[in-house]
């Protein structure tokens, strides 16, 4: 891992992990009836990189999902997912213009709706072979990837309360699974990457088991003077101190998903709490699909980013 100051953003290709098909419409999922062709429009997409490029921004996480053409598994491609190869002309734009690009992958119980019907077949034989090869097409695509983001959050009923099935895999199989994406990662050369949150609840296992190899990201999208106040939304940022002095690397995420001023918290909060060993940089994660009705929001979370770094590393600019 390169210890340069990471600036990143989180743009989706498939938006089929936050629901399923029979969760009903909420203001979270866009207020839209689920629809089976993703939600991508390819001038926004081409917008928003080019504004990333412009804020000095230097990796994108890509949520990949079922959003391209899949020839291991083609019965998991969206109807109007992208042709492999028009996606890697659109990463090496991506490259060409300073932007690293870094595949998702979210195989979370909660966040696996692109699997289609491997996502009822959970910790199978067959689950397992389609996971690997789904990795390693994934990997080709972006041309060996030096980090490879498996997602992994929010595994538990109260997220999947409105799903038609309700999937939470239990402690030692979790781990099992986990442990079977982080290698198949590293067969191709990735760093795995996945979001803390399971430590929130489970903190002394995540801090026992959890390799240190294993690039991390907490997450805090509220005012942090509400996680301040409650003792059990308080956890969340003690997870950021715990995995900085167990010696994690971090790349502490933020969004306007609800609070304006989430960015700049969480850019303080890193610059003044965690040493700067672990902390690996930043990330913006809009949270919404790259789409045409969503340009402000994607704009907006980028800009918000950038004035945090303005404000509190300047000197990276």
């Amino acid at each position: 891992m390169q210890k340069k100051q990471l600036w990143g953003y989180m743009l989706s290709l498939s938006n089929h992990m936050w629901a399923d098909e029979s969760t009903r419409p909420t203001l979270w999922y866009e207020d839209v009836p689920y629809s089976h062709e993703i939600d991508i429009d390819e001038i926004t997409w081409d917008e928003t990189v080019k504004a990333l490029a412009e804020r000095k921004y230097n990796f994108v996480l890509i949520d990949v999902g079922d959003g391209i053409k899949y020839e291991s598994h083609s019965e998991i491609s969206a109807p109007n997912a992208w042709e492999k190869d028009f996606l890697k002309k659109k990463l090496s734009e991506m490259r060409a213009l300073g932007l690293e690009p870094i595949p998702k992958l979210n195989f979370s119980a909660c966040h696996d709706t692109w699997l289609k019907e491997y996502r009822r077949m959970i910790s199978t034989p067959t689950y397992y072979r389609v996971c690997a090869d789904l990795i390693r097409e994934v990997c080709e695509v972006f041309d060996a990837p030096r980090i490879f983001h498996l997602g992994c959050d929010e595994e538990n009923a109260e997220m999947q309360k409105g799903y038609e099935c309700i999937t939470v895999r239990g402690e030692e199989l979790w781990w099992h699974d986990l442990f079977f994406l982080f290698s198949e990662c590293e067969k191709h050369g990735a760093r795995p990457w996945v979001w803390s949150d399971y430590a929130w609840r489970h903190e002394e296992v995540f801090l026992q088991k959890m390799p240190r190899s294993v690039l991390q990201s907490s997450w805090l999208y509220l005012p942090f003077k509400e996680y301040l106040a409650d003792s059990l939304q308080h956890k969340r940022i003690e997870i950021f101190e715990a995995l900085d002095q167990k010696g994690y690397d971090q790349i502490l995420t933020g969004s306007l998903y609800n609070n304006l001023r989430n960015m700049h918290q969480n850019v303080a909060f890193g610059r003044d709490r965690l040493t700067a060993g672990g902390l690996l940089g930043y990330m913006a994660a809009p949270w919404v699909s790259t789409a045409s009705k969503n340009r402000y929001t994607l704009l907006d979370n980028a800009e918000r980013l950038l004035e945090a770094r303005k404000r509190f590393y300047p000197e990276t600019l």
